[in-house]
């Protein structure tokens, strides 16, 4: 799609007058053979929030790591409104460029004022922990209030939710240098709708008052909502600019160059047997008068809140061997991150790879490989380290690891965060097509889209189910009333 297709009267982006905060001037980066970055240039001004988009692959994690100073370009330059060129991460934040990142950077063993502390060096002398402690409490209550985060809990001991939380708060926190270009890498991944309509409010204050903003999401209706303009990216290149109120959800799926996905009408609703004998789940819920029950074949949703239980009612029920897990938290719970990409999709069904119960390698690869290509995982070969792929990438391989695995039973703990549209539409036709043959999903996810692909929807308030949605009931009003 050209621009020239976009809505009509639409125009091309084009970013307020003024110097650049930061600027980046036909930036490349090469990892060996592989071109991951391809002449980029692109310059972000006072007092906007800007959209990246663009499929896993796509370039946008490698533009993240250019700007932070993580990785330093083969080609081209970054430049920082003082004239200065940040060659490192100290650099970059010394010229006031801030990162949430997709996989959290806390510091697990260390509490939330000692992660202060971390990216804000002039905490320090006696009463550091205090100042620290008062520091993130203060931005965590202004933007997300009621949050219930004590500056002295273990960070390991938070959910994921209160983990991204923090994360995005140490993020707008400042002692020294005040934030100038935040960029937060899918942001609300992990944050119910309530909680992240609060992040997006605050990102709105904050780019009012003069700060920049970089949005990388695949939630294309938060992108189109809270951004002035939108950079597509593919192939490791921006291939278009567009104001963010002039294009539709439609037409920028086109720009990123996958088909348009409506979740309503994703698949016919299919007859699935209530009959007991079918009946493969029967799991009364700690603290409710609702047992929830699925047959062979069924997708059961579970939603509300995140934080309010559906994890670990998950973790409760999860029988090894017997059932696969497919986990949101994939560098704490998934992945094994030295491993290869093919020892990661295998491990969970080593079994079948053998004879006389010895493992043979070449069966163990050609599997691997059959689901690299069935998952779509953009990666050279399986060999490749599990760590060459990016966020999305490896979320797929933790789908081919449960579905190439012999259970039947298949827990999903909020598995899309950091997955692209495209990826998505794929991964949502492959759980129809696996449930048709017989397979049953117990799928929490914070996506109201994605509650719309289950049989069934149970919601949980405060670690209980409070309500069960049938096909006909599963809405997003009948959702957020008994979340509330």
């Amino acid at each position: 799609m050209s621009d020239a297709e976009l809505r009509p009267g639409a125009k091309p982006a084009v970013a307020p007058g003024g110097e650049p905060v930061v600027a980046l001037r036909d930036v490349a980066k090469n990892f060996g053979p592989v071109r991951a970055l391809s002449g980029v240039s692109l310059a972000f001004r006072a007092g906007e929030c800007v959209g990246l988009v663009g499929h896993n692959g796509a370039g946008k994690s490698t533009l993240i790591h250019v700007l932070t100073g993580g990785i330093e370009p083969s080609e081209g330059a970054i430049a920082v409104a003082d004239g200065t060129e940040p060659h490192d991460a100290r650099g970059a934040r010394a010229a006031g460029i801030r990162c949430v990142f997709q996989e959290l950077s806390l510091c697990p063993n260390l509490t939330v004022a000692e992660n202060t502390r971390v990216t804000n060096p002039t905490l320090r002398g006696p009463g550091w922990r205090r100042r620290a402690g008062a520091l993130i409490t203060r931005v965590l209550d202004q933007i997300f209030p009621g949050h219930g985060i004590a500056p002295h809990s273990l960070v390991a001991d938070l959910s994921l939710t209160r983990r991204q939380m923090v994360e995005i708060a140490r993020a707008f926190a400042a002692t020294d240098v005040e934030p100038r270009l935040v960029i937060l890498d899918e942001p609300t991944s992990s944050l119910d709708s309530s909680t992240a309509a609060q992040l997006l409010a605050h990102v709105r204050r904050r780019v009012s008052a003069g700060c920049t903003v970089l949005l990388v999401s695949h939630m294309l209706g938060e992108v189109l909502d809270s951004c002035d303009r939108v950079v597509v990216m593919s192939e490791g290149r921006v291939v278009s600019e567009v104001v963010a109120a002039d294009v539709t959800r439609e037409q920028l799926v086109g720009l990123m160059g996958a088909g348009v996905h409506d979740a309503r009408a994703a698949g016919p609703a299919r007859e699935v047997s209530r009959d007991p004998a079918v009946r493969v789940v029967h799991a009364p819920i700690p603290g409710s008068d609702i047992t929830l029950e699925a047959a062979r074949g069924e997708i059961i949703g579970l939603g509300g809140l995140a934080g309010h239980g559906q994890t670990d009612f998950l973790v409760s029920m999860f029988k090894p061997g017997r059932m696969a897990m497919v986990p949101g938290d994939r560098q704490r719970d998934g992945v094994f991150p030295l491993w290869s990409i093919a020892d990661n999709i295998t491990v969970g069904s080593l079994g079948a790879y053998g004879e006389a119960g010895i493992l043979r390698p070449a069966r163990e690869h050609a599997a691997a490989a059959t689901w690299k290509e069935r998952m779509r995982i953009r990666a050279p070969s399986v060999d490749d380290p599990l760590l060459s792929l990016s966020g999305g990438n490896q979320q797929k391989a933790l789908f081919a690891r449960a579905l190439a695995s012999k259970a039947q039973i298949v827990l999903m703990d909020d598995p899309m965060r950091g997955v692209d549209v495209g990826t998505k539409r794929d991964v949502y036709q492959m759980i129809r097509a696996e449930a048709q043959a017989g397979r049953t999903f117990l799928w929490y996810t914070t996506e109201m889209d994605e509650l719309y692909e289950c049989d069934r929807v149970y919601v949980f308030r405060e670690g209980r189910a409070v309500a069960e949605l049938g096909p006909d009931e599963i809405t997003e009003q009948r959702v957020l009333q008994a979340s509330f």
